[in-house]
């Protein structure tokens, strides 16, 4: 996190938070982050703190020696036809491995969402990462657009595209037939989604900061989950009980985890939200999870 996210007001990243989940406007989001500028807080330390700076994102470089990365198409036939998206497999793979299907947020294929998939695949995974925009040109370069681009899709197309992908993933030649799912946000729902569509096909979910399936979609989850949960996010904590009460309910092996003192999107190193501490433990997490499950 930046030494200037530190002197930001928390309602800052609440107002962010509910822009780009498209609860306010960017002109009613500006106008919000006007009424706290003062002293040394600037319009310019707000947008640095607030705004994805994606070259602080790179963890693993596309030139790492150790994987090869390339974009693959693949059918979606009750989605939009035809979808795409960025597969990451270890250079040393033998045979085959286990995959982890990597979902994005609610703005498109991003490169922080490909270096999550590149790291994914350092620890030996074969990693998938679609793009739900690829259907209207893919993710175009920047966050505003790929979420006003996503907002106009059919959301009931775009969960068939990602049901599709994981198929793809889990009888690709390079799959061990075992898979997992890690999502972020949007992505978090979509990992729940996916649980509850898939049944016994998912054989582990990670969702961060994620809100639940469809309440009667529920009972059909299978797969163990590792929910991972931020102290500070009150829009999705709200879902958290309710949702709990049906894993239970449903006998569904869960893990959950609320780390505390920390924001939604904990886990991007792009933004000033990003807590590092955090981040690590919970990734780690997630790396012992799907191998424990993923074999």
């Amino acid at each position: 996190m930046s030494k200037e996210s530190h002197i930001i007001p928390e309602e800052a990243f609440d107002w962010y938070d509910e822009y780009a989940h498209g609860i306010i406007d960017r002109r009613t989001f500006l106008t919000r982050l006007s009424t706290i500028v003062g002293g040394a807080l600037t319009m310019s330390i707000l947008s640095t703190a607030l705004f994805p700076d994606y070259a602080q994102a790179e963890q693993i470089s596309f030139n790492d020696p150790d994987i090869k990365a390339t974009y693959v198409k693949f059918d979606s036939p009750d989605g939009h036809g035809e979808g795409q998206g960025y597969l990451v497999q270890p250079t040393s793979l033998e045979g085959k491995a286990p995959s982890v299907l990597v979902i994005h947020e609610n703005r498109g294929l991003n490169p922080y969402i490909k270096d999550v998939a590149r790291r994914l695949a350092k620890k030996g995974f074969i990693a998938f990462a679609p793009d739900a925009l690829y259907p209207v040109g893919g993710y175009p370069g920047n966050d505003d657009e790929g979420r006003s681009k996503q907002r106009s899709m059919d959301r009931s197309k775009i969960e068939q595209d990602f049901i599709a992908a994981a198929k793809f993933l889990k009888s690709h030649k390079l799959s061990s037939g075992k898979l997992g799912a890690v999502g972020f946000c949007f992505g978090g729902y979509i990992v729940n989604m996916l649980a509850a569509t898939l049944r016994s096909e998912l054989n582990a979910g990670v969702p961060f900061y994620g809100t639940p399936a469809a309440k009667e979609l529920r009972q059909n989850i299978k797969a163990p989950l590792l929910i991972q949960l931020a102290e500070l996010d009150k829009r999705v904590n709200a879902t958290w009980l309710d949702y709990e009460k049906d894993l239970k309910a449903h006998d569904v092996k869960y893990e959950m985890h609320k780390y505390l003192g920390v924001k939604h999107g904990f886990h991007n190193d792009s933004t000033g939200r990003y807590n590092e501490e955090a981040a690590e433990l919970a990734w780690k997490r997630t790396v012992d999870f799907f191998t424990e499950h993923l074999g």
